[in-house]
This record gives structure tokens, sequence and C-alpha cells, in this order.
């Protein structure tokens, strides 16, 4: 899929830049640090997915991203900006972007956004649409978008996850104290967040009483 990366932070488009590479889907065609820029190129130019920042000198993202609509372009994006206001959020949405980033952001989240692109280009190409279609498109939707509880934070989440992929795959289990060493963060967080895991049913827990003093609780992510 052709891919054009806009963003005028030369930091944030270089891990952009890499986050793609890791992408096999993916082709960079162009990289472009202005929107006005982005925007003569793609009169010219037909490309599947555009990676847009939302904040940028001159011309923004939504400006760019409106004169698109505006000429009948529909190319799908995907904005990554450190914008988190439910302003900004909305009128993206009804702009018609398929996923919506916060700076700073993991490679699983933009693998999770790239796989909804995929994904509903492929039911695109089909042409018509099945009700199980449907259903497999707003159920990525809500994997990606599902409401965190008050005080939780989707970069610390991902982070956690993160720490216990390595494990998953040999069936470790891990303690509070293991996941805190591999983050930095506090055993009081590490419990919140996989209690909040727990409860959406993608980890589970044990209590290990063969530590030879007090018994310790394990977490392991859920087996898919």
């Amino acid at each position: 899929m052709k891919l054009v990366i806009v963003e005028d932070d030369l930091m944030v488009a270089a891990i952009n830049r890499e986050f793609a590479l890791k992408t096999p889907e993916l082709n960079i065609v162009a990289t472009f640090y202005n929107g006005r820029e982005a925007l003569d190129f793609l009169a010219k130019n037909s490309i599947d997915l555009l990676l847009l920042d939302i904040y940028m000198s001159g011309y923004t993202g939504l400006e760019l991203l409106k004169e698109l609509r505006q000429r009948g372009n529909k190319t799908d994006a995907i904005i990554i900006s450190a914008a988190n206001d439910a302003e900004h959020i909305d009128e993206a949405f009804h702009l018609g972007i398929v996923d919506y980033l916060i700076k700073p952001f993991t490679y699983s989240r933009f693998r999770d956004a790239v796989q909804k692109f995929l994904l509903r280009r492929s039911l695109q190409q089909k042409g018509t649409y099945t009700q199980n279609d449907i259903d497999k498109l707003l159920e990525a939707s809500s994997d990606s978008f599902c409401a965190l509880k008050k005080g939780l934070q989707q970069q610390t989440l991902d982070k956690i996850l993160e720490s216990l992929i390595p494990e998953k795959k040999c069936g470790k289990f891990m303690t509070s104290e293991q996941i805190s060493e591999k983050t930095n963060f506090s055993k009081m967080t590490i419990r919140r967040y996989m209690n909040y895991l727990i409860e959406q049913k993608k980890a589970v827990s044990r209590i290990n009483y063969s530590t030879g003093g007090r018994p310790s609780i394990e977490y392991a992510i859920v087996t898919d």
C-alpha cells in the first residue's frame, strides 16, 4: 500500500517512518514536512494511506484533510497528533479518518491502526458487505477505542502490555514487582492496570504459593 507521511516535526517523522518500514504492507512513497506541499503532491498522485499530523505551522492537518474531501479525494488517513481535545478528534472522525493515535504511541498501537485500515480496504474491494464483514469492522474499531476507566492512560497500558508480550510466548507469568522493573511504573500502578486487563478478559492472574514466604500474585496476557 502506498503511504505518504505528513509531519513537520523531524523526530516524529523519523519515528513514523521507522514504524512504517517495520510494517511490510506499507510502502513509503513520500514524506512532507509541510501540509501545502503534501496537498500539491496528492493532487497529482494517487496513494492509499496518509499518516497525518494536526499541528503544523501555516497549514494544519485538518485543513489539508478538509481540502482533500472537498476535492472528492477519499484517501484513507491515520491521524498522529498530540491534540487530545474532543473538538479536534471529533472533527477528524467526521472527515473519515481510519484511526487516531495520540503522541507518544507504541508500535503495537500503530500496527493495530494499520490492520484496521487493511481490513477496511479488503472489505471495500469486495464491492458488497455481509453482516459478518460489518461486524468485523466494528469489532476492530471497538478494540482500538474501548474507553479506559477514569484515571487510566492508554500509553501506560500499552507499555505494560508490551512488557508482557515476550512472556506470553513461553507461557510465563510475572509478578507486579517484575513488571514494575521492566516498565519503571510503581507496583500499585501495575496492579491497577492488571486488574483492568483482567476485567476486560485480556489477562489472567494466579497465586503462587511456592515462594517460600508470602504468596505472590502473578499475571499473564490471555493466550489468543
